[in-house]
């Protein structure tokens, strides 16, 4: 590989790195990572002044996130099988693992509005759980750089 593509992609892979601390600071300050708050955030609390979403304003929210996450997604693992480590069945793993858990994590606060509060600890642990197959997929990328 050439190095100026190296340097691109480390780049890329730096404000990734920025991008995943920046969405669990947001996520953790606006929804919080404990049942109660991502219930409070879904169904509202008038204990604390927090207004219940609608499932437009969900739709609002989120059909951006299906595009965003599926693009941030593609080019990400679109690196990583072009690496020393796409032949590994891990990898295939991973990739469908990614896929599936950022359609939970999307997915879930329509489950929570309809009554199927259980969602919220679905909500918790697919976004903790994408956070760290993406920062997995990060390090495979940077590894086949440095090491290639």
């Amino acid at each position: 590989m050439q190095l100026i593509y190296k340097y691109a992609i480390l780049y890329f892979l730096l404000f990734s790195l920025a991008l995943l601390v920046s969405g669990l600071v947001i996520f953790d300050d606006k929804i919080g990572l404990s049942y109660q708050s991502v219930l409070d955030y879904y169904l509202g609390n008038e204990e604390k002044f927090i207004v219940a979403k609608s499932p437009q304003g969900l739709l609002k929210i989120i059909l951006p996130h299906i595009f965003s996450f599926g693009l941030f997604v593609m080019v990400i693992l679109h690196f990583l099988a072009f690496t020393k480590h796409a032949k590994n069945k891990n990898v295939s793993i991973l990739i469908y693992a990614t896929f599936f858990v950022s359609f939970l994590e999307l997915a879930s606060p329509f489950l929570i509005l309809q009554g199927v509060e259980f969602f919220a600890y679905v909500k918790i642990i697919s976004f903790v759980t994408f956070e760290f197959l993406i920062l997995y997929a990060l390090w495979l990328v940077f590894d086949s750089i440095i090491n290639d």
